[in-house]
């Protein structure tokens, strides 16, 4: 656990624009954790990320360095088929673009793509993408989302602001990162002509919103491992229903833990994983990292009472977290020069809150099934902080259909309950990972009524395909065949020998 944690602690920051709350949601706001750098293995031994002034047009020398520090830099396309690096760290870019008060005014009117579109631009050098085709990479990702503004803003009782990410195909704010990773991925396998295969341990939403941005691209497989019996019915469904030749879905008799071990074994496979390609799209991906960077710029333009005075307002921005992927886009958001403040918050699996508050990198014996299964991970690739129950989550959904007849999925509660629980005197903003309708469960559980989508209910007459994985047997072995024939397959029809190369490696 310490590797994950002194990883995070190289990229987060605390600039004078904002601060980070290590706070516990169960009753009264515990003591502010002492800062991340006093952490065992964080600031003190890792390489500095430096801020700069963002180049006209992009920064065209922007380079990718290891959180580690033992591995050469790399650029954008190095980064996107990358997982860990080399040496066990996340890639991160070497400079943090700052950005002045002028740009965050004129950042201010612009819609949720056109933010996305911006901030790629300063990561993604134009020589690599020019800055006409990532627009149209960006803008075909996002054609598919059912809210004509990709993510929608719902201001309710009680200065509950929810913002609502989940207006993707499957329903999870994966969609919008993931969405734009499988554009810039196919950009550069078409270019190529390269095949590669990604390989994805999923909680829950990870594996469907993977599968959508990948299902049926020819230079691409997907091989996903699913914890059975810790998703719920619809998001196993959202997987196993996909049934496009590129696509193999894994039903694993364990949980998310458990089922990242097959999966860290072929990466530590160099040659296996580098002759057959091998990649991640988990949260450790910077791809993904750098796309969701957007959702804290919007939230904060929405939120924000004024932007004409100085210093700029704050906004609380309240984060759920499991693997962590999210609020480390955060908290690049605020290296940036965003004005917000940042609380994590996560379920009753609570090591990332131990870690902060205690230094107790411990695992507990199991990992506890939840009504936020998304969040039922002991294995973070980041770091955050706070935990609610299922009690907690469970009040909180009550609460917010009494008062405004609006459903929270569990983990969007999560934050809910940390609003409903902490008084607060600047403007607080709840990031929502997911619908209601992916978790009927947790809605009947909690007394209420599901309100089901067409597309989902659509789900349970589809035809389904998986292989499961049942517990004595060797799943990485399972894997490694699999693998091996598709790849057979694929060099049979594109006339190839066996492909030479780097593998990725393994995030959530």
């Amino acid at each position: 656990m310490t590797r994950f944690c002194g990883d995070l602690c190289a990229v987060r920051a605390f600039p004078q624009a904002g601060s980070v709350s290590l706070g516990r949601v169960q009753g009264k706001r515990d003591k502010e954790a002492p800062a991340l750098a006093q952490i065992p293995g964080s600031l003190s031994e890792r390489p500095a990320l430096t801020l700069a002034a963002p180049a006209p047009g992009g920064m065209a020398a922007m380079e990718y360095i290891s959180t580690r520090g033992a591995t050469t830099a790399v650029g954008f396309e190095g980064a996107l088929f990358s997982g860990y690096a080399p040496d066990g760290g996340l890639f991160m870019p070497q400079r943090i673009p700052s950005l002045d008060r002028d740009t965050l005014l004129r950042w201010s009117s612009l819609s949720y793509p056109e933010l996305v579109k911006e901030l790629c631009s300063l990561f993604v050098p134009a020589e690599l993408v020019p800055r006409d085709a990532l627009n149209e990479l960006i803008d075909r990702a996002f054609s598919r989302f059912r809210h004509k503004n990709v993510v929608h803003l719902s201001r309710l009782k009680d200065g509950l602001n929810i913002l609502e990410l989940w207006h993707g195909v499957t329903y999870a704010f994966k969609d919008l990162s993931l969405s734009c990773t499988g554009q810039f991925l196919q950009y550069f396998l078409e270019k190529k002509q390269k095949h590669v295969n990604i390989l994805v341990g999923t909680s829950g939403d990870t594996g469907s919103s993977a599968i959508e941005s990948v299902r049926g691209q020819k230079n691409v497989d997907i091989f996903v491992l699913l914890p059975k019996g810790f998703c719920t019915q619809i998001q196993e469904l959202q997987m196993t229903t996909v049934i496009e030749d590129n696509v193999h879905v894994f039903a694993a008799h364990g949980n998310s833990d458990e089922i990242d071990e097959p999966i860290k074994e072929l990466f530590a496979d160099v040659d296996f994983a580098g002759k057959y390609h091998l990649m991640s799209l988990n949260s450790i991906n910077w791809s993904r990292i750098m796309v969701q960077i957007a959702h804290y710029f919007y939230a904060y333009f929405q939120c924000a009472p004024s932007l004409d005075t100085t210093p700029l307002p704050m906004v609380e921005i309240v984060v759920p977290t499991g693997g962590g992927g999210n609020i480390t886009a955060g908290c690049i958001a605020q290296k940036m020069g965003l004005p917000i403040r940042l609380v994590t918050v996560v379920n009753s699996n609570d090591i990332i809150h131990r870690t902060v508050q205690h230094g107790d990198f411990s695992l507990a014996e199991s990992v506890k099934a939840t009504l936020a299964s998304a969040m039922d991970i002991q294995l973070s690739q980041t770091l955050g902080s706070c935990s609610a129950s299922d009690q907690d989550i469970v009040g909180a959904m009550r609460r917010c259909w009494e008062e405004n007849q609006y459903l929270l999925c569990p983990h969007s509660a999560v934050a809910a309950h940390y609003h409903y629980s902490q008084p607060h005197s600047i403007p607080r903003c709840c990031l929502a990972p997911a619908s209601a309708a992916k978790f009927q469960d947790a809605l009947l559980r909690a007394g209420l009524v599901p309100q089901i989508p067409p597309e989902i209910t659509a789900l349970t007459a589809m035809e389904t395909r998986c292989t499961p994985l049942e517990r004595g047997q060797d799943w990485a072995q399972a894997l490694r065949g699999r693998i091996e024939a598709v790849a057979q397959q694929w060099e049979a029809r594109a006339g190839h020998s066996a492909p030479q190369g780097r593998g990725g490696s393994l995030g959530r």
